[in-house]
């Protein structure tokens, strides 16, 4: 009996995120089950309007797609031309299923496209959500109309979709009228594809010896809450402040004032370092093996790859209390949760833990084969609660 074929649709590595990895590593995952494609889109939108626009085209990331996993790279948002070809390349496939990742409505428009290309092809649609509201797309009137009634449309011409959490399953049916018994809830899986290295040597490469280094780590955005992490860390005690190291690293996107302004006004500005660049996968072992403790002080996510690199790392990681965060990272030991905007408790947090020394953790069983597994009974239909009407949740 032939494999079912599949085509797994989204960002490429050019305009590198967390959701180009994720893209991969399902691709990947996907091969022992089935022949899989895969569907890169090159060029989202005029560089110069991507907030991360020096790192575009960027040889950054270790991972690629298996020598299993025949791969089209790439459609751009401007150019017919490669929509014909991305045309081509599915014809030729023949996918029995599509898998369209969601993350934003920049590229809705080519959204649009597969999804009409899959309805010729008489192919299963399931979308994705990694983002069900983008924060800067939401606060911008134009953008979040265009974003609500692309979004619509694209809903109804599709056959399945999937949420990381329960909130956003949630979040998703209230705000496009869904019905959430359509709805599968499947976890990220765990990043995982970065070799660490010992501690010390680690912390010989970035240059810092006798320090606790507290890490903060992924694209410096307004919904991080990076400034209240800041406020955390200034109000710490004097002795504990003298021995410890915060190290804010990644590529401020926007509202680089506040981040700044926090630094300056902090009494012990002098022990933050500020690595304002996107970090290559060859520099993210040296971050997370000598790091002591993780935060991630977000006041709003609906999932967190940072997150998902510090439980593969083992860390103690202290995190807000929001969104899917309090589902995917409930059941990590290492996880200490605090109230969102509360500097005082991401303190007491630290310094509970570094007076306690625990870790490393074992990392929770979300490895992408269990992934896999979730995908493939969601394409069969073998999912728990589709004969009783709930919802259909995963691992």
């Amino acid at each position: 009996m032939s494999k079912s074929r599949i085509c797994v649709v989204g960002p490429s590595k050019k305009f590198l995120s967390g959701i180009s990895y994720y893209n991969i590593r399902l691709a990947n995952s996907l091969t022992g089950r089935y022949n899989v494609s895969a569907l890169c889109f090159r060029n989202l939108l005029p560089r110069r309007m991507f907030p991360g626009h020096k790192h575009v085209g960027k040889d950054l990331a270790d991972v690629d797609f298996d020598p299993a996993v025949r791969a089209f790279d790439g459609m751009d948002y401007n150019n017919p031309l490669t929509w014909y070809r991305a045309f081509r390349f599915l014809r030729q496939e023949k996918p029995d299923v599509i898998v369209l990742q969601w993350w934003t409505s920049s590229v809705a428009h080519m959204h649009l496209l597969i999804s009409l290309m899959s309805a010729f092809l008489k192919a299963r649609m399931l979308i994705e959500f990694h983002e069900v509201v983008d924060p800067l797309e939401e606060s911008i009137l134009p953008i979040r109309l265009y974003s609500r009634v692309m979004g619509r449309w694209l809903i109804r011409r599709s056959d399945g979709y999937v949420t990381h959490s329960e909130s956003d399953r949630k979040l998703l049916a209230e705000k496009y009228g869904m019905d959430a018994g359509r709805i599968h809830v499947l976890p990220m899986g765990l990043y995982d594809h970065h070799k660490q290295m010992d501690r010390t040597e680690a912390r010989q490469a970035l240059g810092i010896e006798g320090e606790d280094i507290i890490l903060s780590f992924g694209l410096i955005r307004p919904y991080k809450g990076i400034p209240y992490l800041i406020k955390a860390f200034s109000s710490l005690p004097a002795d504990e402040a003298q021995k410890s190291r915060l190290l804010l690293v990644g590529e401020i996107w926007e509202d680089r004032a506040s981040v700044e302004d926090a630094i300056a006004a902090s009494p012990y500005r002098d022990r933050i370092t500020l690595v304002d660049r996107y970090v290559s996968d060859a520099e993210v072992a040296k971050y997370f093996s000598a790091a002591d403790i993780v935060v991630l002080p977000y006041l709003r996510a609906s999932q967190s790859a940072v997150a998902h690199v510090a439980m593969a790392f083992g860390k103690p990681i202290v995190v807000s209390r929001v969104g899917g965060l309090q589902e995917s990272m409930a059941d990590y030991e290492g996880t200490c949760f605090v109230p969102p905007a509360d500097p005082e408790a991401i303190r007491d947090a630290i310094v509970r833990i570094r007076s306690e020394r625990p870790g490393p953790f074992q990392p929770p069983k979300r490895g992408w084969d269990e992934i896999a597994a979730g995908y493939a009974a969601i394409i069969s239909g073998n999912s728990p609660g589709a004969a009783d009407g709930e919802h259909k949740r995963y691992m």
